[in-house]
């Protein structure tokens, strides 16, 4: 049995195994795209490339057979920065979103795409699931939000947005009148301990994040009753107090501690605070530049100074966000900011460095021609679009039309994808070799099977694991050089070509490039 070493760990392998098997039996993780254990490697992708210390030559671990004695890095730089080039390269030809324009309009980063499939399922309890990923208080904001994401939408261009506000404000209040709404689940006592001062959006959103996280919290409002700006600036007919109400409780049940008509006004209450908790929040609005000196925090005429990226101060385990730092904002960004302090709170009781919030890898369509938008309004319902007042609520079978208008702009592979995965770990530029020059384009309608040839790397395993069917056409490349693409024989459509086994060629598709039209799931 031939000897190899891999990144100085030496193990004996059967003949005839490739680096990548020997990889594998150490634990040692290679990237791969155009692998799948049991079918050919085709290459095609580079991606899982290994330095041999012998020549210096970088092979594609998925093909290079073992030589007895063989040396192989897998984890230097020369070896990353291949991958990360070939990375670049399968993205300069690719042409789809990773993420919804909406996405990136959204200041919280709701994945609005999941949720409407959600809706337009009927799926309620999965949707809402998805909205509190990322809102805390959808109730709320689903009745006085300006609608950033719709402004962002893609649909907007040829017709009118999709209502996203109003979708989800219905699964919330859905949810609210359920007999059991959602409550997310919370991890084990950290022992760790967060004062926070003021009870508005951002206050509340980072209690309901920071519970998750298993942190004790104690809400600190000066006020009678928690809200902040959304009691004192709304009014009651936009915002139903018994609305604001019941999405408050479903924070403090997650044991929530509150204490009300409590001012941490003075030196003394905010270093008390400062002694007694591990960290201090402050989220008291606007009115917490006022009192930065009395908390012996920098501030400036907007707000209390922090470091942006972390909503750090400069005395370490203080920190300070939503309009406490940026004066009057969208309400909708002021929970955002809730959501993003808790992740750097948790980060900061962890022990961890504090970082930024992660920013998503994102390949992005850009701009559209009049045709690609065709492909997408094709895929999409034609319903017009239903603007509802403030005291009209949506049917279930309206949801579900309205839901459908949208575009599925996002991709369906979104958080599964390899080729998005890898990209994002090995920092892959996707402009770096220019915009896209292929156009967006969808094969398949009317049938369960979708194909966009413009995401697919060629790795040829859905052409193999099709070729085992005893019924099915079967899957071939046509074309030549740039304009090569999976086709079926006898302009069969993908359903035919790939039959039973379909699942599992769409299972194996690194870049979601085929996938099953969720209309006819």
């Amino acid at each position: 049995m031939p000897a190899i070493t891999i990144d100085d760990q030496t193990i004996d392998v059967p003949d005839g195994s490739t680096v990548l098997d020997a990889a594998n039996q150490l634990g040692i993780e290679i990237p791969t795209l155009c692998f799948l254990k049991g079918y050919l490697p085709s290459t095609s992708c580079q991606v899982c490339l290994v330095r041999d210390r012998a020549n210096g030559k970088l092979v594609p671990s998925c093909a290079t057979k073992i030589v007895d004695g063989m040396q192989i890095d897998s984890e230097t730089a020369e070896v990353h920065a291949a991958r990360r080039t070939a990375l670049e390269l399968l993205l300069s030809d690719h042409v789809g979103d990773c993420l919804a324009p909406c996405f990136f309009a959204c200041p919280a980063h709701m994945d609005i795409p999941l949720m409407l499939r959600q809706l337009g399922g009927h799926d309620l309890h999965h949707a809402i699931e998805t909205i509190k990923r990322d809102i805390a208080i959808p109730a709320v904001l689903g009745r006085i939000c300006t609608k950033p994401c719709e402004k962002g939408c893609r649909r907007s261009s040829a017709d009118d947005p999709v209502s996203v506000c109003e979708l989800k404000r219905y699964a919330a209040d859905q949810d609210l009148a359920a007999e059991q709404s959602y409550t997310p689940e919370c991890a084990a006592d950290s022992g760790k301990r967060v004062a926070i001062i003021g009870a508005g959006p951002t206050g509340l959103s980072a209690a309901y994040y920071l519970r998750q996280r298993g942190h004790a919290c104690r809400l600190i409002e000066a006020t009678k009753q928690l809200g902040g700006r959304l009691r004192l600036e709304i009014d009651p007919v936009t915002m139903p107090r018994e609305t604001l109400d019941a999405e408050i409780a479903q924070i403090v049940r997650l044991d929530v501690d509150v204490e009300t008509e409590t001012a941490v006004d003075s030196r003394e209450a905010f270093e008390t605070l400062v002694e007694s908790y591990d960290v201090v929040l402050i989220a008291a609005g606007m009115d917490a530049v006022k009192l930065a000196d009395e908390w012996s925090v920098e501030s400036s005429r907007r707000g209390i100074d922090i470091t942006r990226e972390t909503y750090q101060t400069k005395r370490g385990n203080v920190f300070a966000a939503g309009s406490a730092v940026r004066g009057k904002c969208l309400f909708v960004r002021s929970a955002a900011d809730g959501k993003e302090v808790a992740g750097c709170i948790d980060q900061f009781l962890s022990g961890e460095t504090v970082t930024a919030p992660a920013k998503p890898f994102a390949s992005r369509l850009g701009r559209l021609a009049t045709d690609e938008m065709k492909q997408f309004l094709a895929g999409a319902a034609s319903v017009p679009v239903q603007i509802l007042t403030k005291k009209e609520e949506y049917s279930s079978d309206q949801v579900a039309d309205q839901s459908d208008r949208c575009l599925s702009c996002g991709c369906v592979a979104h958080g599964d994808c390899r080729l998005e995965n890898y990209s994002a770990r090995y920092g892959a530029d996707p402009n770096r070799f220019g915009t896209r020059q292929g156009k967006y384009e969808v094969v398949g309608r009317g049938g369960k099977v979708l194909f966009e040839p413009g995401k697919c790397i060629k790795c040829e395993l859905c052409i193999q694991i099709a070729s085992e069917s005893k019924n099915a056409l079967g899957l071939s490349f046509v074309g030549r050089g740039f304009d090569v693409r999976v086709s079926v024989p006898f302009d069969g459509n993908y359903d035919e070509g790939m039959g039973e086994l379909a699942a599992r060629c769409i299972a194996a598709c690194p870049t979601g490039a085929l996938y099953f039209d969720r209309k006819t799931e």
